[in-house]
């Protein structure tokens, strides 16, 4: 299975780099990136998506969407525990803070797969993780799979979390999004707590990510803390692919027949 992989992958890793001229990446003024960067993608402006979500999006669209995200939603901080080992410091101690808090520190009610269960019930879909995978566009499978990999190899260390730094820092504003549609389709507390939570837990965790993880690691690995600010952009890009791919599959499913209603 390991060489079918790396057969496959190492072909698909490269043409997603050829999104980005490494070389550049490779110039310095780290940090300088990465702040720039954060300030950026706290607040951006809505887009046209982000605005068809919030003031169209119908409940059958809200249910699409639900039935997408549960392909991660209900295994999500899998990855980051796969990075966990090795050397205690600083920067492991705030991963593992990220990690307890995503696993709702050890109280399976306060798990975050638990409120996204919670939502999918709300609203009369499955909970197996699995249910909606001939649904999930490629492009969201493609950034699943691509953090997956990263977390395989301690190689891909520095570049994983930069990658973790955008996603944190960026999610807060896409769940604002889903919340305020779930608000205004007048939904139950139930059916949007998990958007609720994560952003209210993925503010702290952004401001973690950047003063806890990412500056300190330019500190301890300057000569390589380049791969930080590669990983960042390498996510931004690949979830804004699948963003505009789920936009267009909540599009379509709007517009065929409604997913079957399973019961509690």
């Amino acid at each position: 299975m390991h060489k079918i992989r790396d057969l496959i992958e190492s072909v698909w890793q490269e043409w997603e780099l050829e999104n980005f001229d490494v070389e550049v990446y490779q110039q310095g003024g780290v940090k300088q990136a990465l702040l720039d960067r954060f300030a950026a993608d706290l607040e951006p402006p809505l887009s046209y998506d982000a605005y068809y979500m919030r003031e169209q999006m119908t409940l059958e669209g809200y249910r699409y969407l639900l039935a997408i995200a549960s392909f991660d939603g209900l295994i999500e901080a899998s990855r980051l525990s796969r990075i966990l080992g090795g050397a205690a410091n600083e920067v492991q101690a705030t991963l593992t803070k990220v990690l307890l808090e995503e696993y709702g520190n050890g109280r399976l009610s306060r798990k975050h797969s638990t409120f996204f269960a919670q939502m999918l019930m709300e609203l009369g879909l499955s909970t197996r993780p699995e249910a909606y995978f001939d649904l999930v566009p490629w492009e969201v499978l493609a950034s699943i799979n691509h953090n997956f990999l990263l977390t395989e190899c301690k190689r891909y260390f520095l570049r994983y979390n930069g990658e973790l730094a955008y996603f944190e820092v960026a999610g807060p504003a896409a769940y604002r999004t889903y919340l305020a549609a779930a608000k205004r389709l007048e939904l139950s507390d139930a059916a949007m707590g998990y958007w609720d939570l994560h952003i209210k837990e993925d503010e702290r965790h952004g401001r973690w990510m950047i003063h806890n993880v990412t500056l300190p690691l330019i500190e301890m690995y300057p000569d390589r803390a380049w791969q930080i600010v590669l990983g960042y952009d390498q996510e931004k890009l690949m979830g804004d692919r699948a963003s505009e791919a789920v936009v267009r599959m909540i599009r379509q499913g709007e517009q065929t027949e409604p997913l079957p209603v399973v019961s509690a």
